[in-house]
């Protein structure tokens, strides 16, 4: 079985002793049942990892660390997925797999075809809920940073915002005639996947995105889903740069 692996807010340090947060030793005393002098890992999300015993005292739980571990699972490269918002839960599916596959940050995009609309305490509540979601897969696949989920924007806000990477970007549109292959080979170490909803890009956002001067790129024959089109882009983008 593996060492049971958490993330620490708290800024670690080799070879001392810590009170983990309330959350954290409740998963895992009361969840995962672990015993006092259990092994486990722990990272603050700063980089690397250290080797901990669990030291379980009433209520309480406490970490005593070993030394630091700098093991990285990173992508060699940065790979940001703009998503659309889809509807229902399946941004939890996107901003899970997103972490395995390795992507440094998921910025969910209020497109005007999405379904989902978020605003006020509804839109704080799902960002908590995401971020918290990110955090847990992290620690599942062995990553030891912790992926952003950013807050969301139109894409006329995140166009503005990012005009200086327009190279960088890559428009995914299944009407283009130019392959996912040809845009990655030459993009830079840092690229953006952007991925409609649903319903797809308006025709509002498509002169927008020429406007910003991006070329789209398709992914192959098939249209692909909201929720499967980012994840599988990730994976081929790491895979045709070299970076897995």
């Amino acid at each position: 079985m593996a060492t049971p692996r958490f993330y620490c807010a708290t800024p670690l340090s080799p070879d001392t002793t810590l009170e983990l947060p309330q959350a954290l030793a409740h998963h895992a005393v009361r969840v995962l049942r672990l015993q006092s002098e259990s092994d486990i890992v722990l990272f603050d999300g700063r980089g690397g990892q250290y080797t901990a015993t669990l030291l379980v005292e009433g209520k309480k739980a406490y970490a005593r660390l070993g030394g630091h571990d700098p093991i990285e699972a990173e992508l060699a490269g940065r790979i940001t997925l703009v998503q659309g918002l889809p509807s229902g839960d399946k941004m939890d599916w996107v901003v899970e797999k997103a972490v395995e596959l390795g992507a440094a940050c998921v910025q969910p995009l209020a497109a005007q075809r999405s379904v989902l609309q978020l605003s006020g305490e509804r839109l704080r509540k799902r960002l908590d809920h995401w971020r918290r979601i990110a955090q847990a897969a992290s620690e599942q696949c062995g990553r030891n940073r912790i992926m952003e989920v950013a807050d969301p924007q139109s894409l006329q806000q995140y166009l503005a915002a990012s005009a200086a990477q327009a190279g960088s970007i890559l428009f995914c549109h299944p009407g283009s005639s130019r392959t996912l292959a040809q845009a990655a080979q030459a993009a830079g170490s840092a690229l953006t996947l952007l991925v409609g909803p649903e319903g797809g890009w308006s025709d509002e956002e498509l002169a927008l995105v020429e406007k910003h001067g991006l070329t789209p790129v398709n992914f192959g024959a098939r249209v692909l889903r909201t929720e499967t089109a980012g994840l599988a882009l990730i994976a081929a983008v790491s895979t045709l740069r070299g970076w897995n």
